[in-house]
């Protein structure tokens, strides 16, 4: 019996620029990179599988971490060869991730706590669907457990309230039951969302200082035209000035 052929990381790069064919803003090409290799390294293990929960952190990470790339027109196009890369699409990805955020929005921290436990009685459609996308992780005692999982689960919990998303004892809790209840790691996803968190501050950072050091550039080029302008204006003048003298 012969093993079949497992998808290796150059052959999902490949796959990614033949989609994506321009080059990648250098300050975002590790984003992009490691965001394609994880998601490369968890469609071939054997003990993934998909979740719309795992959509959602994929795609929260994708639009936070590229938040303010340039040339924007290019984010769909890079996105698109992301999802191709691993065998999806961008519809696949958005879609669930949508339909999750939307059904989020309308349960409070509690209620959504108790509905992705698999706990909650208080009916709707909402309720519904995250019990449905919950269920599978919780009956499968071989979940893999991934970082964009756990941002998948945080990113609920801000749809849901954002005030609590930023309360870090109530966050914990409700993270820690969560997490208890679908058999993940609780103490790695902690720390895995601290250093998404921590990530997306330094990001930020560091475009603030990218656009602060392209601001200062333009002002010193304006400054220099400017001078260059006041120079050949003064030259002219004296020029004109001095044809100007023999016969006066």
């Amino acid at each position: 019996m012969t093993t079949p052929n497992v998808r290796t990381v150059s052959d999902t790069k490949r796959a990614f620029y033949s989609v994506h064919t321009r080059p990648i803003n250098s300050i975002y090409r590790r984003v992009v990179e490691e965001l394609m290799v994880e998601m490369h390294l968890l469609s071939v293990n054997a003990h993934f599988a998909y979740s719309p929960i795992y959509a959602l952190g994929v795609v929260t990470a994708y639009d936070r971490f590229m938040a303010g790339y340039s040339p924007e027109r290019d984010l769909e196009s890079i996105f698109r060869a992301l999802c191709t890369s691993v065998g999806s699409t961008p519809e696949h990805y958005r879609g669930d991730a949508d339909r999750l955020r939307g059904a989020a929005a309308s349960l409070s921290a509690d209620q959504l706590c108790d509905s992705l436990k698999g706990t909650g009685d208080c009916g709707g459609e909402a309720e519904a669907i995250l019990r449905e996308v919950s269920a599978p992780v919780r009956d499968n005692p071989t979940f893999k457990y991934s970082r964009l999982f756990a941002i998948g689960l945080y990113t609920l919990l801000e749809a849901a309230a954002p005030e609590v998303a930023s309360d870090e004892a109530r966050q914990k809790d409700i993270l820690a039951q969560v997490g208890e209840a679908l058999h993940l790691p609780t103490e790695k996803l902690e720390k895995d969302l601290e250093l998404y968190r921590s990530n997306l501050e330094k990001l930020s950072q560091a475009r603030e200082a990218l656009a602060d050091t392209l601001e200062a550039e333009r002002k010193r080029r304006a400054q220099r035209e400017a001078e260059r302008e006041a120079a050949t204006a003064t030259a002219t003048a004296s020029a004109g000035a001095t044809e100007e003298a023999p016969g006066a």
